[in-house]
C-alpha cells in the first residue's frame, strides 16, 4: 500500500505518529511561507501543512500543485493550534506536518471541482462523470447503495434464498416495453434480446425445484424515460414456491422493516398498510399514492345530479364524474391568480376541461363565482361531504373517471408541496393489491396485461376470464414508498390451461403462444408448483432512502433522458465491417 492511513481515519490518538496519506488536493491555501492543503479521499479530509520546517525538496514539489492533483505525503500528526480545530470533520482536531511530498499525477484545469458550492448543469456533470463521482454527496449515495444491496442479500440469505444468475442474451418476448435487440453473428438475421426482467427464467427455476430464488439483476427496457427511469436498471428479483400473495408481502414487510431500521433508524410497524387498487384510485386517483399526507378525493357526482349547474349536471348525467379535493388553508396560498394557474395546470397537462372551485368563508359557507348556480342546501351538502373548513379551498374536476383521476392526483401532489403538508424526510410504506388483470388498448380495443401475461387471476375471479375480463382481478401487489412504486410482483399462473386462456385474451392463439413461450408452457406441464415473486427497483429504493429526486444521482454511470451516455458518447456509429459480419445493412435516412 502506498499509504498507511486514509484521509478520514486520523484523530488525536495518532498525535506524534509518522503517517503516509494519498489523495486529491481539494483546497489549497497559501499563508505566506507555508501552504495548507485539504487532502481528500472517499473516507474524508485531512489538513496537511507544508511550512518552513519541511525539507526544501518538499517545498519545491508542492509549488505547482493545483486542485484535484493526486499527491502523496508523509508527515507527523500534530494537534491543531488552539482555536483552529474544525468540529465539522472527523479529523478536525489534528493536522499532518509534511516531511515528504510527492506528486503522483497532475490534473489539468477541470471544468468544475467536486467541492464547489453551485453544481454545474447535469450535462456537464455527466460528460465528466469521473469528476462528479468525486463529490461527497455522490460518494455517500454510492456507499448507501452498497449498504442497501448488502442488507437485502443478507436478509435473503437468512431466509434460505439462493442467488442464481440468469442469461443476459435471451429470446425476445413481449413484456410491455420494447426490447433491446442484439444481432447474432453466427446466426445472421436472428437476434437475442436483453432481458426486460428475468421473469420467465425465475419461473422455470421454480419448476426446477429451487423454491427460493434471488438475484440482483440487470434489466433493459427501451421506453420513454423520466427522472425515475433508466433504459438499464437494477432489480432485486425474487421468486418463491408454495406461497400465496400474503407470503410474498410478509417476506417484503420484514425486509423493509430491517432496511428502514438499519439504514434510516426508523421503526416500521408491521404489517404495512394495504389498499386495493380500486380503493387507491377512488381515494387518491393513482395506484401509487403518497400517503404522507391526507387530501383525499371526494366524490360529488350524486350531488351534481341534483343541481341546476349545467357543467356539473351534464357531466354527472352522462355517466362521468364530479370529484373534489380540499386544499387545507389553501386560501392563504392561492389567490385568484394562483387558482387560474392551477386551472391551466390541469388543462394543459391532463386534458381537464376546467377547474371549479369554492372558498370556505369564516362562517363555513362556500363562495365562488359559480356559487349563484347552487341552492344553499346544495352548497351546504358540498361543504359537509368534503369536510372543508374556513380558510380551505375546494377544487373540483368534472370529467371522465380517467381524467379526474389524473388531474386530481397531480393537483394533490402539487398542493402537498405548495402547502408543506408533510415533512419530506419522512417515509411511508404501503401496499396496493388486487390490480385489474387487463386494461384496454385505446387503438385496437384489445386487452393488455396490466402487469405481465403470466399473472394469475384471483381464484374467485377465474370465471370472469370467460364472462367479463374487465372485472377480473389479479393476484398482483405493488410496494409503494412515498408515492413511488418501489417494487411489484404477482402470483404466477402455474396451470398451462389457464395460461393459454390468458394468452387468448391477449390475442395470442395456441400457435403464437407456443412460438413465443413454448418453453415456458412446456415447463408448466412438468410438475410446476404454485409460485410467485416480486422485483424491487434498487435504483428507486436507493433514491427514496437517500432523499433524492432523480435516480441518475444514485447510479454510477447513468444515461440521459435521451438514453445516451455523455461520457462515453454511447450509442455510437460502428464500422461497416462489423455490420457486414452481422449481416446488417442500414437503411438510408431518406428511406420511408
Amino acid at each position: 500500500m502506498l499509504r498507511t492511513h486514509t484521509c478520514g481515519e486520523l484523530n488525536k490518538d495518532h498525535i506524534g505518529q509518522s503517517v503516509t496519506l494519498c489523495g486529491w488536493a481539494a483546497k489549497i491555501r497559501d499563508h505566506g511561507g507555508g501552504k495548507f492543503i485539504d487532502l481528500r479521499d472517499r473516507y474524508g479530509l485531512t489538513q496537511v501543512v507544508i511550512d518552513s520546517t519541511a525539507p526544501p525538496e518538499a517545498m519545491a514539489a508542492v509549488e505547482p500543485v493545483r486542485p484535484e492533483w493526486v499527491i502523496k505525503i508523509t508527515g507527523e500528526v500534530r494537534v491543531r493550534p488552539a482555536g483552529q480545530d474544525n468540529p465539522k470533520i472527523s479529523t478536525g482536531e489534528i493536522e499532518v506536518h509534511v516531511t515528504n511530498f510527492e506528486v503522483l499525477n497532475p490534473c489539468k484545469t477541470p471544468p468544475f471541482v467536486p467541492n464547489q458550492k453551485d453544481l454545474p448543469n447535469e450535462d456537464l456533470r455527466l460528460k465528466h462523470r469521473y469528476l462528479d463521482l468525486r463529490r461527497q454527496a455522490m460518494q455517500d449515495t454510492l456507499v448507501l447503495r452498497s449498504r442497501i444491496i448488502k442488507a437485502m442479500r443478507d436478509y435473503c440469505e437468512k431466509h434460505d434464498f439462493i442467488d442464481v444468475e440468469t442469461p443476459i442474451l435471451g429470446r425476445s418476448t413481449p413484456e410491455g416495453a420494447r426490447d433491446y435487440l442484439v444481432p447474432s453473428r453466427v446466426h445472421n438475421g436472428e437476434f437475442y434480446a436483453l432481458p426486460q426482467s428475468p421473469q420467465i427464467y425465475k419461473q422455470i427455476m421454480m419448476v426446477a425445484g429451487y423454491d427460493r430464488y434471488v438475484q440482483v439483476a440487470r434489466c433493459f427496457r427501451d421506453e420513454d424515460l423520466r427522472a425515475d427511469r433508466q433504459p438499464e436498471f437494477t432489480q432485486l428479483d425474487m421468486e418463491m414456491s408454495f406461497v400465496d400473495s400474503d407470503d410474498i408481502i410478509g417476506m417484503m414487510d420484514g425486509m423493509m422493516k430491517e432496511l428502514a431500521k438499519d439504514i434510516l433508524d426508523i421503526d416500521l410497524q408491521l404489517p404495512l398498510p394495504r389498499l386495493t387498487y380500486d380503493e387507491a384510485m377512488r381515494r387518491f386517483g393513482h395506484d401509487a399514492p403518497d400517503m404522507r399526507f391526507g387530501v383525499e378525493i371526494v366524490d360529488l357526482t350524486e350531488i351534481a345530479k341534483k343541481t341546476e349547474f349545467r357543467v356539473f349536471r351534464s357531466v354527472a348525467d352522462s355517466g362521468n364524474f364530479v370529484r373534489a379535493i380540499v386544499a387545507p388553508n389553501g386560501q392563504s396560498k392561492y389567490s385568484r391568480r394562483g387558482i387560474d394557474e392551477l386551472t391551466s395546470f390541469v388543462q394543459e397537462n391532463f386534458g381537464a376541461k376546467g377547474l371549479a372551485w369554492f372558498r370556505v368563508e369564516d362562517d363555513g359557507k362556500l363562495n365562488s363565482t359559480i356559487a349563484k348556480n347552487f341552492q344553499p342546501e346544495e352548497l351546504a351538502e358540498i361543504a359537509e361531504t368534503t369536510g372543508a373548513q374556513p380558510g380551505d379551498l375546494v377544487l373540483i374536476i368534472a370529467d371522465t373517471w380517467e381524467t379526474s383521476c389524473k388531474a386530481l392526483y397531480a393537483l394533490r401532489k402539487r398542493i402537498g408541496v405548495d402547502l408543506e403538508l408533510y415533512d419530506p424526510s419522512t417515509m411511508h410504506f404501503s401496499w396496493v393489491v388486487e390490480f385489474p388483470m387487463f386494461d384496454k388498448d385505446g387503438e385496437t380495443g384489445g386487452w393488455h396485461a396490466m402487469h405481465h401475461p403470466f399473472t394469475a387471476p384471483l381464484e374467485s375471479d377465474l370465471e370472469l376470464l370467460k364472462t367479463d375480463p374487465a372485472k377480473t382481478r389479479a393476484q398482483a401487489y405493488d410496494l409503494v414508498i412515498n408515492g413511488y412504486e418501489a417494487g411489484g410482483g404477482t402470483i404466477r399462473i402455474h396451470d398451462s390451461g389457464v395460461q393459454q386462456q390468458v394468452f387468448g385474451l391477449l390475442g395470442l392463439d395456441e400457435e403464437a403462444a407456443q412460438e413465443r413461450f413454448g418453453f415456458l408452457l412446456d415447463a408448466l406441464k412438468y410438475g410446476a408448483p404454485p409460485h410467485g415473486g416480486i422485483a424491487l427497483g434498487i435504483d428507486r429504493v436507493v433514491m427514496l432512502f437517500g432523499g433524492l429526486e432523480n435516480i441518475r444521482d444514485c447510479i454510477a454511470f447513468p444515461k440521459t433522458q435521451k438514453a445516451t451516455d455523455m461520457m462515453t458518447e454511447a450509442p455510437n456509429v460502428v464500422e461497416t465491417l462489423q455490420l457486414k459480419e452481422l449481416g446488417i445493412e442500414l437503411a438510408s435516412k431518406d428511406d420511408d
